[in-house]
């Protein structure tokens, strides 16, 4: 079945059978390869990509209920303003390690940036809870976050 997607401000069409996760149709169908695969269930995080500025985990959203959504994935985010400030201060920081979950993990600061511009750090820690980074750089992670948002890092 094919599906109309707007991913990226970029109409689309994904041939995929009904059920497929929105994982398979970005990277199999669209060869989109910014999400990635991690759990599968839905709870590391690696996979979060946005529709309508929400994040959402790709690989448990079936590709039928984006319907109409706007689809952005990391290879999108520089579009917006937050996104880029996202970045810049991930590799002025050097967040990254093995860099597997940092797309997801710029995926869910820009959302939570979007929504509200100077976090506390309990709030970051509850927005970013469910993105897992295996080589553990929460610390940094945290550090950008506070960059992106215009207050001191504190690293």
């Amino acid at each position: 079945m094919t599906y109309s997607l707007n991913v990226n401000g970029k109409a689309q069409e994904a041939d995929v059978e009904p059920g497929t996760p929105l994982l398979w149709a970005l990277r199999d169908s669209l060869g989109i390869l910014g999400p990635k695969f991690g759990c599968g269930i839905g709870s590391c995080g690696a996979c979060t990509v946005h529709i309508d500025g929400v994040p959402v985990r790709s690989c448990t959203t079936p590709v039928e209920r984006v319907g109409a959504g706007k689809v952005t994935t990391i290879e999108g985010i520089e579009a917006s303003a937050i996104g880029q400030k996202v970045q810049a201060a991930w590799e002025e920081l050097d967040v990254a390690q093995c860099g597997y979950c940092q797309p997801g993990q710029i995926m869910s600061a820009t959302a939570l940036l979007t929504k509200t511009p100077k976090p506390t750090d309990a709030e970051i820690d509850a927005a970013m809870n469910g993105n897992i980074c295996r080589c553990a750089t929460y610390t940094r992670i945290r550090a950008a976050i506070k960059k992106a948002s215009g207050q001191k890092a504190g690293v």
